[in-house]
């Protein structure tokens, strides 16, 4: 039974976890891709090891992994809570500062630098919002909330469960992974360590809301090489990669394979990032899929499509 009477402890872990610069980074070959990903997850392992999770360690790959022993004596299988502590490559994690919005009496919310508002026409969850307080960043940054957030409410768990022995449950593993953000967060796990029979990870979205599985996913690189000849002299030689990374872009498809046009199960092709000059543009895509074989189709059709902007 819940004790109305608990303080929580979350919001003021979550606003101290934000101040942490643990942005991820997608051109990296190391792991984590960021080392500063590691200084939150160490300090991470002190605090659980502090509140009296005794195994609570930091492992070489920068992932944290600690037990709530059991409190009861029926065989319950264990089960973990896994939250990631890199925030995005997308916006800078550096100087983030949160403002709270206090007792939010609804509306959009204008944030004070960057001429940015968080519209509730774009964020229809805020309408459920009123009388509560609202987290914010001051628009110079991302706020990190994914997936601080849920690093913060499973340490607040955690916490409840040890000050409520009376509250009996089973043996819970907890787990804090870097780099989830750039598609590798379970590359380095190890799941024998960890030893769950069962796992949530806590990095969701509205209140309440549960889900069941998840897309497989991956990423496509391409790069385009054209040939670079002084303008002057350019004719019948120069060969722009630029344009034809744009006639590749231009070829795919309109009405489907998109995130714009998908729902539900429907999988999709995104562009992501493109960088490039005259010589060499290089093209990342994302692929989605509930159906794991069809990335292999995905693929294709990127290849096939390529081609054929190559050859025109």
């Amino acid at each position: 039974m819940f004790d109305p009477k608990y303080k929580f402890t979350a919001v003021d872990r979550f606003l101290k976890y934000v101040k942490y610069d643990t942005q991820s980074d997608e051109e990296s070959t190391s792991f984590p891709s960021t080392a500063k990903q590691k200084k939150l997850s160490a300090d991470l392992a002190k605090e659980l090891k502090k509140m009296g999770l005794k195994d609570a360690a930091m492992d070489k790959w920068g992932y944290v992994m600690a037990t709530l022993p059991t409190n009861t004596k029926k065989k319950v299988p264990p089960i973990a809570f896994i939250s990631h502590v890199d925030t995005s490559p997308a916006v800078t994690g550096k100087n983030i500062k949160p403002i709270t919005n206090k007792k939010y009496k609804g509306g959009d919310i204008k944030l004070p630098k960057g001429g940015w508002v968080i519209k509730v026409k774009d964020n229809p969850d805020l309408k459920t919002m009123k009388g509560y307080d609202i987290i914010t960043t001051d628009g110079t940054t991302l706020l990190g909330a994914d997936n601080k957030a849920g690093v913060a409410e499973i340490m607040d768990a955690v916490n409840y469960f040890l000050t409520h022995p009376e509250v009996k449950h089973g043996p819970i593993k907890i787990c804090f992974t870097p780099d989830e953000e750039v598609g590798r967060g379970t590359e380095k796990i190890n799941l024998k360590k960890l030893g769950a029979k069962y796992a949530y990870t806590v990095d969701g979205s509205s209140r309440g809301e549960v889900e069941s599985e998840t897309f497989s996913a991956d990423m496509v690189v391409l790069k385009f090489i054209g040939k670079n000849i002084h303008p002057g002299y350019a004719k019948n030689q120069m060969i722009n990669s630029m344009k034809v990374a744009g006639a590749f872009i231009e070829s795919l498809p309109k009405k489907k394979l998109s995130p714009e046009t998908t729902e539900k199960r429907q999988g999709f092709v995104h562009p992501t990032t493109i960088n490039g000059n005259e010589e060499f543009t290089t093209l990342k895509f994302i692929i989605r899929d509930f159906d794991t074989k069809k990335l292999k189709g995905y693929e294709k059709l990127l290849k096939d499509l390529a081609q054929k902007a190559v050859k025109k």
